[in-house]
C-alpha cells in the first residue's frame, strides 16, 4: 500500500504503511515545524485519525488564526 495524503483542516499530513505489521508512518507540517511519528493499528481509516487528533492539538495550541480578507458587507439604515 503507497502513502496516501489527506488535508485536514487546511493542513496536509501523510500516512503510510511501515514494514512492521499494523504500524503505521505519518508527517504533517504546519508553517516550518514538522510532526512525524508512527501509530499501531490494524486500520488506516484509524491511524489517520489520530493525525487528525495530533494536528487538532497542535493547532489549539497555536491559538486562533488571524481571519483572511473576508470582504465586509455593510448594510445600509432605513
Amino acid at each position: 500500500m503507497e502513502p496516501f495524503f489527506v488535508i485536514h483542516r487546511g493542513v496536509q499530513y501523510s500516512v503510510a504503511p511501515t514494514v512492521e505489521p499494523d504500524v503505521w508512518q505519518w508527517q504533517f507540517k504546519i508553517g516550518n515545524d514538522v510532526k512525524a511519528g508512527k501509530t499501531k493499528t490494524r486500520l488506516a481509516a484509524m491511524a489517520a485519525r489520530r493525525v487528525q487528533s495530533k494536528i487538532d492539538a497542535v493547532l489549539r495550541a497555536a491559538g486562533p488564526r488571524p481571519v483572511e480578507n473576508v470582504p465586509v458587507r455593510e448594510v445600509a439604515d432605513d
